[in-house]
Formats: C-alpha cells, sequence, structure tokens
C-alpha cells in the first residue's frame, strides 16, 4: 500500500497536507520551444550584463542602470543565485551519461 502523507497545523490553524514523495522521479523532458527560450533569456541577459560592465567603466553614459535596493531585504543576506553556465552543463553532460 501507498504511504501515508503528513499533516501538519501551520500557525494560522489551516492544515498543510504533505504528500509522500515519488520513489522514482520521473526524467525531465524539455521541449525544443523551452530551450530556446532559455537560450534567449540567457543571451539577453548577457548584453545586459556587457552594458553594465561598459557603463561601469564609462564607455556609455546611456544604457542599463543597476538597481541596488537602500535597505535590503535580511532574508535575502544568504541568497546564492544560480550559476546557469554550470547548470547547463551539468544538463548537458547528464544527457551525454544518459545516451
Amino acid at each position: 500500500s501507498p504511504a501515508q502523507g503528513g499533516v501538519f497545523n501551520r500557525v494560522n490553524g489551516k492544515r498543510l497536507q504533505v504528500l509522500p514523495q515519488q520513489v522514482s522521479a520521473p526524467e525531465e523532458c524539455y521541449t525544443l520551444a523551452h530551450e530556446e527560450n532559455v537560450r534567449f533569456v540567457y543571451e539577453a541577459w548577457q548584453q545586459v550584463e556587457q552594458q553594465l560592465d561598459g557603463s561601469r567603466s564609462g564607455e556609455s553614459a546611456s544604457g542599463p542602470v543597476q538597481y541596488v535596493e537602500k535597505t535590503p531585504n535580511p532574508g535575502l543576506n544568504n541568497f546564492v543565485p544560480i550559476d546557469l553556465e554550470e547548470w547547463w552543463a551539468q544538463q548537458f553532460l547528464a544527457k551525454i551519461e544518459t545516451s
């Protein structure tokens, strides 16, 4: 018989149903459209970073402006951004290993 999920009471009184995790997760499958979208966003972000670097070194007076909060959120102190290049490399290697 399948394992029962746990039920936890939240602070606001609502019940939170926790379902048991699957034993084997299905392999992630990316469509061509998904990969094109990710590539588009990645390439666009690379252009923004190049323009930001150029504006910091005084090459360009116009271009993107980096937003910096005046009072940073303390909840984000340990935030680590994803290294997209590393993630793509891992995905590529995983595809090679499974082939």
